[in-house]
C-alpha cells in the first residue's frame, strides 16, 4: 500500500494564491473592428491618469481583443453589475462563438465615440481611444483615454479568491 506524499506549495504557488485575494470589479471590454464584434471579461481595469482620464486594462498576451482594439484605435469598458455573473462567465469562456454571435441574446447598444457594444445593465460604460498597448510579462496592458462615460445604478460584480460575488456595498466600520 502506498500513500500520497503531500508537498508544501512552492513560493510561486503561494504568491499566485495570494493574488486571488485582491478583490476587483469585473468588466467586459468590447470592440468593433471592420464589422467584427468581440468582447472579453477582465478583472483588472484601473485608472492610470485623471488628467487626461486614462484607463488601463490587463489582458493575456496575444489577446484578440487587444489586437482588434489597437487596429481599430478604440474600445469600450463595461463595468458589470452584481446580477451579471452569467455575462462575465460567458465572455470568459473561450468556447463561445466568435464575432457578433457572442452577443446574441444579450441586450446592448453601440458606444458613442467607440462603435463598440455597451452591455445593458452595466454599472458604468467608458468609450476609450487607444493610447498605447504595452507588453508586461505574460500580459498586455491596454491603455485608453476616456472620451465618453456613463453610469448606472447598483452594486458591482466582484472577483475574489477565484469566485464572482455580488451584493450590497456596506460602509466599513469607522468609515
Amino acid at each position: 500500500m502506498t500513500s500520497a506524499v503531500e508537498t508544501a506549495p512552492s513560493p510561486a504557488q503561494l504568491r499566485r494564491r495570494a493574488l486571488r485575494h485582491l478583490a476587483s470589479p469585473v468588466s467586459v471590454l468590447t470592440v468593433s473592428h471592420d464589422g467584427r464584434l468581440h468582447g472579453t471579461t477582465v478583472s483588472t481595469v484601473t485608472t492610470v491618469s485623471l488628467t487626461p482620464l486614462i484607463l488601463g486594462a490587463c489582458l493575456k498576451a496575444g489577446s484578440v481583443l487587444a489586437e482588434l482594439a489597437v487596429a481599430e484605435g478604440r474600445f469600450a469598458v463595461n463595468v458589470l453589475g452584481g446580477g451579471q455573473g452569467g455575462v462575465a462567465r460567458w465572455f470568459a469562456d473561450s468556447s463561445r462563438p466568435d464575432g457578433a454571435r457572442q452577443f446574441d441574446g444579450l441586450p446592448w447598444s453601440s458606444a458613442p465615440y467607440a462603435d463598440a457594444p455597451l452591455l445593458d445593465g452595466a454599472l458604468a460604460h467608458y468609450a476609450c481611444r487607444v493610447t498605447e498597448c504595452v507588453r508586461v510579462g505574460d500580459h498586455e496592458v491596454l491603455l485608453g483615454q476616456v472620451v465618453h462615460a456613463a453610469t448606472g445604478e447598483g452594486a458591482p460584480l466582484l472577483s475574489f479568491a477565484g469566485g464572482l460575488f455580488a451584493g450590497a456595498l456596506q460602509p466599513a466600520p469607522g468609515a
